[in-house]
Parts: structure tokens; C-alpha cells; sequence
């Protein structure tokens, strides 16, 4: 049975930083594509940071460029989610993801696993 899980969310002030990670169990994600997506209240779940199986390659969102990285560790079957200078507007449940085909779309539809998410909220 697959199974992503993330932690390290929690409720920071403006301009924090949070580090989330996301382990997985039931395979190994060595080989695939892994993402993370947000969903706020009342917005359809977006995309936010997407990585190739050997870490060599990454891709962002516009909104969150150049203040969140993500970062794998194949060794620890791990996905992480480095974020800093965060706004109220990041506020969202983060979810990571994982898609088999190892595409590189950035559409929610495309990823076959999904953890349970974890909160993060940003206070002004």
C-alpha cells in the first residue's frame, strides 16, 4: 500500500520560513516525478513545485519563484519543500504527490498518489 506523508506545517508570521516534507512508504519514488500542490479555502488545488526523479531538475509556479525550493532524498524516499519569505496569500493545506509515468506535468490530474496534507498558515 502506497502512502505519502507530510509534516512540517504549521502557523508562521509573514516572512518566516517553513520546511515541509513528505516521506513515502510502499515504493520506492527513486524512479518517479514527485510534486507539491496547495489547495486554500475555496480554490481549486494549484500547482506549486514539481521535481524529476534524480533531483536534477525542478519547476515552480510564477507565485512562488524564487522563495520556495523543492529537494528530494532518494536515499530517504523523501520529498522536501523549503519555503521562506511567506505571505498570507501562501496560506493553504501543501500536499506532495507522485506520479508514475515520471511526466512532467503540472496538473493535479496527472499524479496517481497523494498524502493527506498538511497545514500552512500565515499570519500578517
Amino acid at each position: 500500500q502506497v502512502q505519502l506523508v507530510e509534516s512540517g506545517g504549521g502557523l508562521v508570521q509573514a516572512g518566516g520560513s517553513l520546511r515541509l516534507s513528505c516521506a513515502a512508504s510502499g515504493l520506492t519514488i527513486s524512479t518517479y516525478t514527485m510534486g507539491w500542490f496547495r489547495q486554500a479555502p475555496g480554490k481549486e488545488r494549484e500547482f506549486v513545485a514539481v521535481i524529476n526523479w534524480s533531483g536534477g531538475s525542478t519547476r515552480y509556479a510564477d507565485s512562488v519563484k524564487g522563495r520556495f525550493t523543492i529537494s528530494r532524498d532518494n536515499a530517504k524516499n523523501s520529498v522536501y519543500l523549503q519555503m521562506n519569505s511567506l505571505k498570507p496569500e501562501d496560506t493553504a493545506v501543501y500536499y506532495c504527490a507522485l506520479d508514475r509515468s515520471s511526466g512532467w506535468l503540472i496538473t493535479p490530474r496527472s499524479y496517481d498518489y497523494w498524502g493527506q496534507g498538511t497545514q500552512v498558515t500565515v499570519s500578517s
